[in-house]
């Protein structure tokens, strides 16, 4: 079973990956450097280390829904 806590929320607008807020300082409208297809390669098995631009904190990928990023480490 995925655990919920590990999964953040994010959105596609004009062909870039947003999070609303960043999980680690709460930054607003967050952009994150991921492309939608980094997404689909995600869904497919590949991992990527996504580091958030707002305060640098790193997490691993590790799959990808419509909805939301499945990461490595708690989030929530």
């Amino acid at each position: 079973m995925i655990p919920f806590s590990n999964a953040w929320p994010y959105d596609i607008l004009s062909g870039d990956v947003y999070v609303q807020n960043c999980p680690f300082c709460g930054c607003d409208n967050v952009l994150l450097p991921m492309k939608p297809k980094e997404l689909i390669s995600v869904r497919e098995g590949k991992k990527k280390l996504l580091i958030f631009p707002c305060c640098h904190n790193r997490v691993t990928v590790l799959d990808s829904d419509a909805d939301y990023i499945l990461t490595d480490q708690k989030l929530r």
